[in-house]
């Protein structure tokens, strides 16, 4: 999470040495702005957005307490969500939108330690063993970058590098197919014997990446449609993509 934090702070701090920050903005808000003094206001109010990602170190809060936040928020009547807050059920966009707001005061805020039903089943469980987390008692070494307005930014996750236990989360997740896979690895071919997890499917090329040897490792990913949409200040993601896609049209 530092390396996400420090990556997007040293992406913002370069746009702000830049010159095309004000002509980014005119741009994109020609159509949404009249007068020039809203679209000066406009440029004045991204600068202090950008300004404000760098200021000291983004909060941080696990699913759990994000949670209970949600539901203590519905039951002393201070919100109203079309979703009720379910631990088991992962957090809507509204929920998000709350956590953004209500933590995060203007600044993205990480979320940590989902639980595992929600998540991919290669992520690695937490490093607790979830006994204080008596909402959820089985979560993952993961998080999500939650940026006020656009929500989820960055996702990521520590990665399960240990075979057994990768083979022993993969029938729990449906990982099975009845399609066989398209490229069948060698071994198969060579008539090597190898062991397939229950419910593998056709992820056998996965589960060679751990059976021949692995080491701790994880990843995270950025929507830069997202990142862009924020730091523009634009209302439609639409707005910033590189190839729009309409009716009719989807180029890539």
């Amino acid at each position: 999470m530092d390396l996400v934090e420090d990556m997007i702070k040293s992406l913002v701090q370069g746009f702000g040495k830049s010159t095309f920050m004000e002509e980014l903005v005119a741009a994109k808000r020609t159509w949404e702005q009249g007068a020039t003094q809203e679209l000066t206001d406009s440029c004045e109010g991204i600068s202090s957005r950008w300004e404000g990602l760098q200021k000291g170190s983004w909060p941080r809060i696990t699913y759990t307490a994000a949670m209970r936040l949600l539901q203590d928020s519905v039951s002393s009547g201070k919100s109203n969500f079309v979703h009720e807050p379910d631990a088991h059920t992962g957090l809507q966009l509204e929920h998000e939108k709350y956590i953004a707001a209500h933590v995060g005061l203007g600044q993205p805020v990480f979320v940590t330690d989902y639980p595992k039903a929600v998540k991919p089943f290669y992520m690695l469980p937490s490093a607790t063993d979830g006994s204080h987390y008596d909402l959820v008692p089985k979560t993952a070494a993961c998080f999500d970058l939650l940026f006020p307005e656009v929500c989820e930014v960055v996702g990521g996750s520590l990665r399960e590098h240990r075979l057994p236990q990768l083979e022993a989360s993969m029938p729990d997740r449906d990982t099975s197919s009845n399609s066989e896979s398209a490229i069948q690895c060698p071994e198969k071919k060579a008539g090597v014997p190898t062991t397939t997890a229950a419910g593998a499917g056709n992820l056998d090329w996965y589960m060679d990446l751990r059976r021949f040897g692995s080491v701790p490792h994880g990843g995270f990913g950025l929507g830069f449609d997202r990142l862009l949409c924020y730091l523009v200040g634009m209302r439609s993601i639409k707005d910033v993509i590189p190839w729009p896609r309409y009716y009719g049209r989807c180029d890539c």
